[in-house]
């Protein structure tokens, strides 16, 4: 796949997820096979303000390239400011959220909001096209709610504005994440362009990819919640896209492994404190369908330090 002058290897990408796609998990999917990554999802304004808080989300290390920064906002201007400050950090493409369903983020005509308005979508996307010479992408959702689903007129104008990849959620912000999501959409959209359309929602198998691949013709598929506690997932997809076989899920040893490497990177990467904290709701999503989980998640919320964590993975295998 290949957006603007960006290539990429394979077609399975780490969807932006806000509190989960930080830098140690990025690195994680990154040594199981994805292609292509996404920060976490980034305020504009924050960016023009030079809030402190953001840079932490703007911290990339060599090897995950290629990889998107993801930017959220409604104002023009500000938009593309952002994107030529981003331009200058080692970003290959600049992202431009209009799924994201949070109150917070839509209330302030933001994320998912922008689906109501095609006029001001095109007015973003030129104007930070215009802007910089990375490429500009665009991950937007079915449509706002059940009665305007206009993902592929919105796809056609990202397009038609300098906009050089689409991905789409197929669920509308009405849905959040609940029910079904609807590939069709996905498949309309890819012909009704002409870029890459990267296609996202209810993929959780090598099967799911290549049912979604087929059915709708995209160029890629995003993993978002099917990747939180399983960064396997990539190979996974990559295994089952290459030879058809599905990969063996991983032991509890293999996932005891795993959690204690993701919690010592992401100690490494915020201190003990934040990082042990963070921990918790990984571990709870490692240790989905685990004997003992329950129980187990409950005790996590008390761990405060790595070797308390550590102690609480031997249950995990015994």
């Amino acid at each position: 796949m290949r957006i603007g002058n960006v290539d990429i290897k394979g077609n399975v990408v780490l969807a932006p997820m806000a509190g989960v796609t930080d830098l140690p998990f990025r690195l994680l999917c990154k040594e199981n096979g994805c292609g292509y990554l996404y920060t976490e999802m980034v305020s504009a304004k924050a960016i023009m303000y030079n809030n402190k808080n953001t840079e932490s989300l703007l911290t990339v290390t060599e090897g995950e390239n290629p990889i998107a920064v993801q930017l959220f906002g409604s104002e023009p201007e500000v938009m593309a400011e952002a994107a030529k400050r981003m331009e200058e950090r080692p970003f290959d493409v600049i992202d431009v959220n209009m799924g994201c369903p949070v109150p917070k983020v839509v209330n302030n005509g933001e994320g998912s909001a922008l689906m109501k308005n095609p006029l001001l979508v095109g007015r973003i996307v030129e104007a930070m096209a215009n802007a910089v010479k990375k490429p500009v992408t665009v991950k937007i959702r079915a449509g706002f709610d059940p009665d305007n689903i206009n993902a592929p007129e919105i796809a056609r104008i990202i397009q038609e504005s300098g906009g050089a990849a689409v991905a789409v959620h197929g669920r509308t912000r009405q849905q959040y994440y609940s029910g079904k999501a609807d590939w069709d959409v996905i498949r309309r959209v890819k012909e009704n362009v002409s870029i890459p359309v990267i296609g996202n929602g209810d993929i959780l198998t090598g099967q799911d990819a290549v049912r979604m691949m087929e059915e709708t013709g995209c160029d890629g598929v995003m993993i978002g919640r099917g990747a939180r506690g399983n960064p396997w997932i990539f190979g996974q997809i990559n295994e089952y896209l290459s030879c058809g076989k599905e990969m063996t899920q991983p032991t509890a040893d293999e996932i005891k492994s795993m959690i204690l490497k993701h919690a010592r990177m992401l100690i490494d990467a915020k201190g003990e404190y934040t990082g042990i904290r963070e921990m918790r709701k990984h571990f709870a999503w490692y240790t989905t369908g685990m004997r003992h989980a329950s129980g187990l998640r409950n005790e996590v919320n008390h761990v405060e330090h790595f070797e308390e964590l550590e102690k609480l993975c031997q249950l995990l295998t015994e």
